[in-house]
């Protein structure tokens, strides 16, 4: 009945002390929140996009003026299905070169001297016992470059402004990284520096830290992605939104 503030403290500070990282194993094969927080980014990110498809109007430069539909396409649903696809392989696309570029990001930027030494760490997914333990180590520009060479090589085979695609896509990234980050937490990694600020939590090395993942998702996910969205029909010329989201 006499419930204060500061008693939720230690049970804040203690979270993710409570979680498991691990979603559900079989066998050997583990399936960690981390993978399922990414997959419901990338999903979250897809259906943003047909969302803005369906609704913004403003789009079909983007769609009609770059892609060569054949006249038999006119029909605004067969259109619609193109344009799916169209959204489906992009991200097919992003997500690859993600992976690709930030895993080399991982091993050129931060650890290329341990790399070199264990080269087959670089996309062996079991530990030193057999158990499947996933790929780990990922940077974020080394992502961001994969992203981007991805992008303009998706743009360049469909004949698709790069630009406007992009400032297309943007808006709806945020919120992808989003869910990304929250896996970070779910994962226990990507810690801040020690604090003494009630709002630490404590870690894996029982020290109460900044939880930097939060603040990277509500700021660079929630917030960003609010800022982006509200302004996602009013880009002043091709490569405005990109700019917005790299500032």
């Amino acid at each position: 009945r006499n419930i204060r503030v500061k008693d939720f403290v230690p049970v804040y500070q203690h979270f993710p002390g409570y979680l498991n990282p691990i979603a559900f194993s079989i066998g050997g094969f583990q399936v960690r929140w981390y993978s399922l927080a990414y997959l419901t980014g990338f999903i979250v990110v897809y259906y943003l996009l047909i969302y803005r498809v369906r609704r913004d109007k403003n789009l079909s430069e983007i769609f009609n003026e770059t892609i060569n539909y054949k006249s038999e396409n006119s029909i605004p649903s067969i259109q619609d299905k193109i344009k799916d696809s169209l959204i489906f392989d992009f991200l097919i696309y992003s997500f690859v070169g993600l992976i690709i570029g930030a895993r080399l990001g991982q091993i050129f930027f931060y650890d290329f001297g341990y790399y070199l030494q264990n080269p087959l760490a670089v996309v062996n997914p079991f530990d030193f016992n057999g158990n499947f333990v996933g790929i780990f180590g990922m940077s974020y520009f080394g992502g961001l470059i994969g992203v981007i060479v991805a992008s303009i090589f998706f743009c360049k085979t469909r004949g698709i402004n790069l630009w406007k695609w992009l400032d297309f896509v943007v808006p709806a990234i945020p919120a992808g990284y989003f869910f990304g980050r929250i896996g970070n937490l779910l994962n226990g990694e990507l810690f801040g520096k020690v604090t003494e600020k009630p709002w630490g939590m404590y870690f894996e090395d029982s020290l109460l830290r900044h939880p930097t993942q939060i603040y990277e998702a509500l700021l660079e996910g929630l917030l960003l992605f609010v800022v982006l969205w509200i302004l996602r029909n009013k880009s002043k010329f091709s490569g405005y939104l990109v700019l917005i989201y790299l500032f």
